[in-house]
């Protein structure tokens, strides 16, 4: 085996000729350091890096969660923008084909938002975009709201989906899955806010958040895809947190980890995809109740 690699990676130098019958080499290491070190420009680059993690949960048999992850980024001469759509959704738990209500919520609002944007991410548009980012968002869930009761009638799913353009964030939200802004010193800030019954009354004083977590009805929604004819997501535009990371999951996290526990399993590694995993993995040691779905994204330049 060394042979066969030596032959594929001599350690010659092969010389050719050109034109002028004189030898040509490739550049030296130095020559390659000074053609970089004479470049009249640089760019920094803003990046935008996303994971997901996902798992059935310890004591659920069926995984009625969906999740979805799309990144990108454009740069050129004009600067860089980042790209990204985040979605969350947690098919209702007792509801006929939830994992199907998750799963068409999915794929109808994800189809609608990139069929939206590709023109503008990778051809030159012919007519400009004049709709909002919160109207396209608006459309999406209807869209979906629709798919969901025609494709799987009598179902129901949450929502939480961000589309992160540039530094912004925009969110569509129906249910109580979430999102936070998470930060370096271990801060969650909710974006998002509960459609729960439970959440509502937290809300208005009635009761207290230790009362919320252990309260029976809990996961009671009064607002839900594919329930009732006239549904209003809620939607807004953060900004992305500086040097803290995007956080939307499901109850099945959430609902399991106190924001200290979470914090904990996303600092202790260095990757968005190790993170989401430590999440999943310590939910589930804590007992695993329900289907469990993260998606982190942060922003590095």
């Amino acid at each position: 085996m060394f042979e066969f690699l030596k032959k594929l990676f001599p350690n010659k130098i092969k010389t050719t000729t050109n034109s002028d019958g004189k030898e040509t080499v490739p550049l030296s290491p130095g020559q390659v350091d000074n053609l970089s070190t004479n470049q009249k420009q640089s760019y920094d680059l803003l990046q935008l890096t996303a994971a997901g993690g996902q798992s059935v949960g310890m004591q659920r048999e069926l995984n009625e969660d969906s999740l979805l992850v799309i990144t990108s980024t454009l740069a050129g001469n004009a600067g860089n923008t980042p790209f990204g759509l985040y979605i969350v959704a947690d098919g209702m738990g007792g509801h006929q084909y939830g994992e199907v209500a998750s799963n068409t919520a999915i794929r109808t609002f994800g189809g609608h938002i990139i069929r939206k944007f590709h023109p503008y991410l990778f051809n030159l548009p012919t007519t400009p975009l004049n709709e909002s980012l919160q109207t396209i968002m608006h459309d999406g869930v209807n869209k979906a709201q629709e798919a969901i009761q025609r494709d799987a009638p009598g179902s129901g799913t949450t929502l939480t989906a961000a589309l992160v353009l540039g530094q912004q964030i925009t969110i569509a939200h129906v249910g109580d899955s979430r999102a936070y802004s998470v930060y370096p010193d271990g801060r969650f800030e909710a974006i998002t806010r509960d459609h729960s019954l439970v959440g509502r009354l937290e809300e208005l004083g009635q009761i207290t958040a230790e009362e919320a977590e252990k309260h029976p009805q809990k996961n009671v929604l009064y607002r839900a895809l594919g329930q009732g004819e006239v549904l209003e997501p809620d939607l807004f535009t953060v900004s992305f947190p500086q040097k803290g990371t995007l956080m939307i999951c499901s109850d099945g996290l959430w609902g399991v980890l106190s924001e200290a526990e979470m914090f904990k399993a996303m600092n202790s590694v260095d990757t968005l995809e190790l993170a989401c995993q430590n999440l999943v993995n310590a939910a589930n040691a804590a007992g695993g109740p329900d289907n469990i779905s993260v998606v982190l994204a942060k922003m590095i330049g």
